[in-house]
């Protein structure tokens, strides 16, 4: 049994709800309370108020009599992540579907997670839903978590009353994108932690195992193998520099990083790159076309004009090169060029996909048709991940056996050496 606090009258000189202009307004929070209702029956629930006394009173009002009220308190809980959102989603969907009042969703929702951040986000969206102001709006008070494509997809759901219809097609969009996120990330975790581990245990190697050799060999007096040399003096250099050499990697890395996120020129630069790696490019770019066809997809499919939808389009698609092509795109649509031909001056697509849109085009079908283009992409990448990871592990050991084992073998040359003259 929930109750919530009704609108103050405006009075004279004030603002709505009594409220002096300038004042800041109550912040309310969760409060759960304990109670008899007029049979004596002991009842419970949860309400949002600004104190304690404002619960009572309104508890009061309708003839419960408060027993106990106490602030609900939420753990601190990790960072939101885009994966709580994903299923944030789903869950909303499958409950809409099934009927279930809104508040009550988002009451079931924040119960349910073990992320206290997460319950805390949907108890305020929540409490802005009680005031009145619409979901779509509610989410936009919070763009770190629901981008301009989420709210714009939710409010094209309210405004045709197909929520519920417009939330699962959201929900398989993200479920979607976050898959081929995920990816890319198995695809790109493992040679990196390679070469991260690979770079470790070479600096350990030239810091301090050739220098404890160096002093051995010095003691024999004899000349050393060119291989030795040449490894013992890249262990002198790197001993004696190893504060610049460390110092000039890192502050590479941190510039390198600080200018492609301020830089525009920087992040085109580095995703045409990407797109042309010999390996990896083809995956990002398969990648890439996934999500801007699974995109566009999904907002043409929610009645989304083509014009307006292709502004969120871009920027899913994760990638400046095509974030460019689509705002070129873009411009020739609303000058009354077709998708098609759009698409065929960008430059950027595969001539299947501007096929299956023109077919779509001339069949009035374009959502489903870019939707099953989509359908091929993810496939593809999913194949491309599978046999890349096959393909890089024989090249990573190559790559291990040339760098460590030539350092080891380069350190026991002279001790070979030396057995074959004893």
């Amino acid at each position: 049994m929930n109750g919530k606090v009704a609108a103050g009258r405006a009075l004279p000189g004030k603002g709505p709800a009594g409220k002096t202009p300038g004042r800041q307004a109550v912040r309310e929070h969760t409060y759960q309370w304990e109670g008899r209702d007029r049979s004596g029956k002991t009842v419970r629930g949860e309400m949002r108020a600004g104190g304690t006394a404002v619960v009572s009173t309104t508890l009061r009002r309708q003839g419960v009599l408060v027993t106990k009220v106490k602030k609900r308190s939420y753990s601190r809980g990790r960072k939101i992540t885009d994966k709580d959102i994903t299923l944030f989603t789903r869950q909303l969907a499958t409950m809409m579907r099934a009927g279930v009042p809104l508040l009550q969703a988002f009451d079931i929702v924040a119960k349910g997670t073990e992320n206290g951040s997460v319950a805390r986000l949907f108890i305020d969206i929540k409490g802005d839903i009680e005031t009145g102001t619409a979901l779509s709006e509610a989410f936009r008070k919070y763009p770190l978590y629901f981008d301009p494509l989420f709210c714009n997809l939710v409010g094209a759901g309210e405004q045709a009353g197909i929520l519920d219809d417009l939330l699962d097609r959201l929900a398989v969009y993200k479920e979607k994108m976050q898959a081929i996120r995920g990816k890319i990330k198995s695809a790109m975790t493992y040679p990196i932690g390679v070469v991260v581990v690979a770079t470790v245990v070479v600096a350990v190697i030239m810091l301090k195992v050739i220098p404890a050799f160096k002093s051995v060999f010095e003691s024999f007096g004899a000349s050393l193998p060119a291989p030795t040399m040449i490894v013992i003096a890249m262990s002198d250099f790197v001993v004696e520099y190893w504060y610049l050499l460390f110092g000039t990697v890192f502050g590479s890395i941190y510039f390198f990083f600080q200018a492609w996120r301020r830089s525009a020129a920087v992040q085109t630069a580095m995703d045409r790159l990407l797109l042309q790696l010999p390996v990896f490019g083809s995956v990002l770019r398969k990648a890439t076309i996934a999500r801007w066809l699974r995109t566009l997809s999904t907002m043409f499919a929610a009645g989304v004009p083509l014009v307006e939808a292709l502004d969120s389009v871009g920027r899913a698609a994760g990638n400046n090169v095509y974030l460019t092509a689509t705002r070129r795109i873009q411009q020739e649509v609303s000058t009354g060029t077709s998708l098609t031909i759009a698409m065929q001056n960008a430059g950027v697509f595969p001539n299947m996909v501007m096929q299956m849109a023109a077919i779509g085009e001339e069949s009035g079908s374009l959502d489903q048709m870019l939707g099953r283009s989509a359908e091929i992409y993810e496939r593809e990448v999913d194949e491309a991940v599978a046999s890349l990871s096959s393909l890089l592990e024989p090249i990573i050991m190559a790559f291990l056996g040339v760098v460590i084992g030539g350092l080891v073998i380069a350190m026991y040359l002279p001790i070979f050496k030396m057995g074959q003259v004893v």
